[in-house]
């Protein structure tokens, strides 16, 4: 696999993307929310699957968010299973 991979917030899809070689790979989508950034999908293209691109953009994304200084609800259950495994992550969640 070509190795050049960037992670970057397109807001005017309301979404992260993944992109291998400038191909896009991966999605998160989100919806915006005072102060709070609500995952609701995430998707790796069948061709990228198996090299853990989808914690590659689910990183990048939370990190993104602790940036910005939101929150996060995690609805994706894919998002919400990373943060359960990472725990450096727990306190970007919003409480309900």
């Amino acid at each position: 696999m070509s190795e050049h991979i960037e992670v970057h917030d397109a807001p005017d899809a309301s979404q992260f993307e993944l992109r291998v070689d400038g191909e896009l790979a991966g999605i998160a989508r989100y919806r915006r929310h005072p102060g709070i950034v609500e995952f609701v999908h995430t998707e790796i293209d069948d061709r990228f699957e198996g090299n853990g691109l989808g914690a590659t953009l689910v990183k990048a994304a939370l990190d993104a968010v602790r940036d910005s200084g939101e929150r996060v609800i995690a609805t994706c259950p894919f998002v919400a299973s990373y943060v359960e495994r990472h725990p450096a992550y727990a306190d970007l969640v919003a409480p309900r």
